[in-house]
């Protein structure tokens, strides 16, 4: 009996810094599957061919979220795609930290501004980031003293400019002491975590080049982090099924926000799992996409 047709969905040209592609591809394929790795915006592409779809390295759909979304929910009307379209379409607009914080789960302060909003920035008593809610690897995102509010004001008219929302928020300075951890579920159960350096710097542009996952190494996670994480995942609009999830957790200053791990970021469309930090979870990770493909 030939094994599943699973599609893992990545972006053209593929990108050469996805290490986790060709180990998860060669996994799949010694236990039994039939494997293709296809650019999400491949117009040859036969999705309802495929068993599952499964989202990796689509790391190009922040230039163009619209069309992103459209895609997603055309393909999970022919087979069936992970994360779910809907997830997607949440999770690609970073507004979901206000209702993740309207339900009690403790994330990075953040404020709003669409364009026609105007330039204004909320207060602030120290260094702060601005960046847009569609936006990965740091892209057009920049950290800013309080005496640098024109070139932030600058930074956000160039988002209006282009059609992006901006999000402000305090710099978490416990970053550059205890770094940021991202947890990874698998199938709705906890795999493994890395911990990872601070990517803006100071005097850094927005829209220079940054490295998105700076010195990245295994992390063991705290029973306070996973607490925070599990209230993140269970605030999801829809309790959907998800294959995969990855939440990116920094540490409160202690002084306005009550200290502690918070979330800056729930990544559920196309997360870095980090394998090659902990080769032991890929038979784990190999078993959860199989049964999703059934």
């Amino acid at each position: 009996m030939p094994g599943p047709r699973i599609a893992l969905v990545t972006r053209r040209p593929q990108p050469e810094h996805d290490r986790d592609l060709p180990v998860l591809a060669r996994a799949l394929a010694d236990a039994g599957a039939e494997v293709r790795i296809v650019g999400w915006d491949d117009p040859e592409a036969d999705w309802a061919g495929f068993d599952l779809a499964m989202i990796r390295s689509t790391w190009d759909y922040t230039w163009r979220a619209e069309e992103y979304v459209a895609w997603a929910d055309r393909c999970a009307r022919l087979t069936r795609l992970a994360n779910p379209a809907d997830v997607v379409r949440w999770n690609t607009d970073k507004r979901y930290l206000g209702e993740l914080a309207a339900a009690g789960v403790p994330t990075v302060r953040t404020a709003y501004r669409a364009p026609g909003d105007g330039d204004e920035l909320p207060p602030a008593d120290g260094e702060f980031v601005v960046k847009p809610t569609s936006g990965a690897g740091a892209r057009y995102a920049a950290r800013y003293g309080a005496h640098e509010r024109e070139a932030a004001r600058a930074h956000l008219a160039r988002l209006h400019e282009e059609g992006l929302t901006a999000m402000v928020q305090p710099y978490m300075r416990q970053i550059d002491v205890t770094g940021e951890r991202a947890l990874v579920f698998v199938g709705g159960q906890f795999l493994h975590a890395i911990r990872k350096g601070a990517v803006l710097a100071p005097g850094t542009a927005y829209d220079a080049d940054k490295v998105s996952h700076p010195d990245p190494r295994p992390w063991r996670s705290t029973d306070a982090e996973l607490d925070v994480v599990e209230r993140a995942l269970a605030a999801i609009p829809g309790s959907p099924e998800l294959l995969y999830a990855r939440v990116d957790l920094v540490d409160g200053d202690g002084e306005g926000d009550g200290g502690g791990p918070r979330v800056m970021e729930l990544e559920l469309v196309e997360p870095n799992l980090f394998l090659r930090f902990h080769p032991d979870s890929l038979p784990r990770v190999t078993e959860v996409i199989l049964k999703h493909a059934q």
